[in-house]
């Protein structure tokens, strides 16, 4: 899937801002503060219904408008689709075709794959962060994975609120847990050996090697071998959880470790870091269309930046033939030289498009 026609309004700077794109690069260059990253927040909003710079989605309208609007044409092999959200103070609305529906319908019209310099907590953050990864990555191939772990959400909640207040049907919600529990490790497992095939086929600049490993590990067991570990594992720390009141074993409180070589990426140069995301969104854009068998599209923010030019050339072809990217970039004469052979060129200044799109190819 690619978006062909982009109309955002009231996202931070871009008051009213529309662009048509191609499938392929599509680069917006500009200095600092013109709008750039907004343009694809506005795409990531489009996407998730939600933004990938704060956790509140209202943040992102503008000083002294109500809401924020993101419209978008999304063409794939079935035809085309207008998707839209509007976000308010207090409420949200979400339309596909001109038609209201609710959020389970609309999410997965449009997936994204993101690299951006706010990703780097999963880089430098915390275990939650990179878990969070794992869950949004396996929703996206299997939808009903987002029920499933809401069910595990809140079967965790009600566990916890047994702990805290000391009451006698612990039983009956460990069994819950273990149960749902396994469902979550095994979709998480599933979606990590996914990604690690990719990385291993795909993007390795200075022939680096990167891998995500889960911590404690999967075993290959059925779901209800995999319960019955989980729930032995409740068991063993009953006593130990009483005393914290809260449940202290599970996938809730499982490692992911993201690796170059054999270490863990939270040590690596800031250089290794970013490549790290950049192979990682790959690698996600390359299981989406596996599993799905279309193209997600990729949001690759300030790419330029602390990468050297070996690995933006790689990048640059890799997403180039993956389907639709859209860059953004300060440096006009590196997206005209150092991009892949083709690829479209806009200038961004005060939120607006201030020049014709050009297309370019190298001489």
């Amino acid at each position: 899937m690619w978006i062909e026609k982009l109309w955002l309004r009231n996202v931070r700077v871009l008051r009213e801002f529309h662009v048509e794109l191609g499938p392929g690069l599509n680069v917006f260059v500009g200095a600092n503060a013109q709008g750039k990253t907004s343009i694809l927040e506005g795409v990531g909003i489009l996407a998730r219904a939600r933004s990938f710079r704060s956790e509140d989605t209202t943040r992102a309208i503008s000083r002294g408008s109500e809401a924020l609007q993101a419209h978008a044409w999304a063409v794939n092999g079935k035809g085309r689709t207008r998707l839209e959200v509007e976000v308010a103070a207090h409420a949200r609305r979400l339309s596909v075709d001109g038609r209201a529906v609710p959020a389970h319908e609309y999410t997965g019209r449009l997936e994204v794959a993101l690299y951006s310099s706010e990703r780097l907590r999963l880089i430098r953050g915390s275990m939650r962060a990179r878990r969070e990864y794992l869950d949004r990555g396996a929703a996206a191939l299997w939808p009903a994975y987002r029920r499933e772990l809401g069910e595990f959400t809140r079967a965790l909640s009600q566990r916890n609120a047994v702990l805290a207040s000391s009451g006698r049907d612990i039983d009956a919600w460990s069994e819950r847990l273990a149960i749902l529990g396994a469902r979550v490790r095994r979709r998480r497992a599933a979606y990590a050996d996914q990604l690690n095939s990719a990385l291993a086929a795909g993007f390795r600049p200075a022939g680096e090697s990167y891998a995500v490993q889960m911590q404690p590990a999967v075993p290959a067991l059925t779901e209800e071998a995999l319960a019955s570990a989980l729930l032995e594992e409740l068991v063993a720390r009953g006593r130990e959880e009483r005393r914290a009141r809260r449940t202290l074993a599970g996938p809730q409180r499982d490692r992911v470790r993201l690796l170059v070589g054999e270490e863990d990426v939270a040590d690596a140069s800031s250089g290794q870091a970013r490549s790290v995301l950049l192979a990682l969104t790959i690698a996600a854009l390359d299981v989406y269309a596996s599993e799905r068998g279309e193209a997600a599209v990729a949001l690759l923010d300030d790419l330029d930046s602390e990468l050297d030019e070996e690995r933006l050339a790689a990048v640059s072809a890799a997403v180039a033939r993956r389907g639709q990217a859209l860059v953004t970039t300060a440096h006009p004469a590196w997206a005209r030289s150092a991009l892949a052979d083709e690829h479209r060129v806009f200038r961004v200044q005060d939120g607006r498009i201030c020049e014709a799109p050009s297309r370019v190819g190298r001489a």
